[in-house]
């Protein structure tokens, strides 16, 4: 019931969100009233009944882990990153229940790609959003509103969703039970018996004679009545006493209904009453202050014209001035930029120079560094030693060979003398 009474008439509510939007009407509403401020507020109402409407509890809030959102809450600030991806989890699935296939966006994407895609499948759908898609970065605000409202309206077209009147409950007014009292005497029941009494006159008949004949004789009766209680008998702290008594039971309440209507008859009386007498007095005042602001503004006027006369040359030579200020100004930019242009050449130049010293100090540092003869000096001596002991190796090697050689041929010689001994003692026998 309170998601029909919401939204009674969607057709009307989507009118005004798209005519302040501009669209559906075909015309740009320029002025804003006051209210308009608020009416992201009943959209958002409207919003939270439509999901509703569409099981968004059982369907995504619970299989998300997600928290129900308020009735005002892409209405009001609260955490823009929270609500952004609340925002695009919510239009993903509305997309999705539209009946068009929509990935639910992940918490680490690109916000300006998810943003470009709701709206594109908001266009397909023939709504138009003439406003930039920053607006809806921040996770809040009339836009988010009307985006997620929209893609709602075509989740419950799709699902074959249809508007229906509102049936509204009887309400029956209670009679009220007024305890009825002796004592008191209601404004009710002196109209009931004034009334009877009226009909009660009008159902019999009336005799005009028999009519003077009754009013003569209590005439008569009256007068003699006063002829005899012409002096009182009556104690009078009695009669005090006795009034004292009877006087509860003698008041008379009336009691006031604000539904009568010459309750307010009395009323627009008094309040007319009250406004023309305080007009009477206010509308003086009135005058006088009008007089008193008229000739204040023909004074302030008549000064204005005397001081501009006065100060017109003032004024020529301030014009004059604010030239020559915009002149030394547009000089001055024009300056700036040579300056900036001579600048940065300066820093290029400053830069080669620093390079050009730079290779220059290690040129320098490499010819009078003394670590490289050095070096050459001990290599050199280590040369040298190195072919002492090889010329010693090669002495050692050669006293070897001779040896060798000498063994050899001595052994040689010995083989020789061996084998010719034996002949000459051969032929000697």
């Amino acid at each position: 019931m309170a998601a029909a009474a919401a939204v009674v008439t969607p057709s009307g509510l989507e009118d005004g969100v798209s005519r302040s939007r501009g669209e559906g009407a075909g015309e740009v509403v320029v002025e804003r009233g006051p209210g308009a401020a608020y009416h992201m507020f009943v959209v958002m109402e409207d919003l939270v009944e439509k999901l509703k409407l569409l099981h968004y509890e059982e369907e995504l809030l619970r299989k998300n882990n997600l928290k129900p959102p308020s009735r005002h809450y892409f209405a009001l600030p609260t955490n823009p990153g929270e609500q952004f991806y609340m925002f695009c989890t919510l239009a993903s699935w509305l997309i999705n229940k539209a009946g068009r296939p929509f990935e639910q966006p992940q918490e680490y994407d690109d916000p300006n790609a998810t943003i470009s895609n709701i709206l594109s499948e908001l266009r397909s759908f023939g709504r138009t959003a003439d406003f930039p898609p920053s607006k809806l970065k921040s996770g809040y605000g009339e836009h988010v509103c009307y985006v997620l409202d929209c893609l709602a309206e075509e989740a419950l077209k799709y699902i074959g969703f249809t508007w229906k009147r509102p049936t509204y409950p009887v309400e029956e007014l209670e009679e009220e039970t007024v305890p009825e009292d002796d004592a008191e005497l209601t404004l009710n029941k002196v109209d009931e018996e004034f009334v009877e009494e009226e009909t009660d006159n009008e159902e019999n008949f009336i005799d005009l004679n028999v009519l003077k004949a009754q009013t003569y004789r209590l005439d008569m009766n009256e007068s003699a009545k006063q002829e005899d209680i012409l002096e009182s008998t009556t104690d009078a702290a009695e009669w005090n006493l006795e009034v004292e008594r009877v006087l509860p039971q003698l008041k008379v309440t009336i009691r006031t209904d604000n539904k009568d209507w010459r309750i307010h008859v009395d009323q627009m009386h008094q309040h007319k009453s009250g406004i023309e007498s305080a007009l009477k007095e206010t509308k003086g005042f009135l005058d006088k202050l009008h007089n008193e602001i008229s000739r204040t503004l023909e004074k302030i006027g008549s000064r204005e014209k005397y001081i501009n006369n006065q100060l017109e040359h003032l004024v020529q030579e301030y014009r004059a001035a604010q030239a020559q200020l915009s002149e030394a100004r547009e000089r001055y930019q024009q300056g700036n930029g040579g300056v900036t242009e001579r600048t940065r050449l300066l820093s290029e130049v400053t830069e080669e120079l620093e390079k050009v010293k730079q290779e220059m100090e290690e040129k320098g540092s490499s010819m009078t560094d003394g670590a490289p003869l050095v070096k050459i000096k001990q290599s050199l001596t280590k040369l040298k030693q190195e072919t002492v002991q090889m010329d010693i190796r090669i002495g050692v090697v050669e006293h070897t060979l001779l040896q060798s050689k000498l063994k050899e041929k001595s052994n040689m010689t010995r083989d020789m003398h061996a084998t010719i001994i034996p002949e000459s003692a051969i032929g000697s026998y």
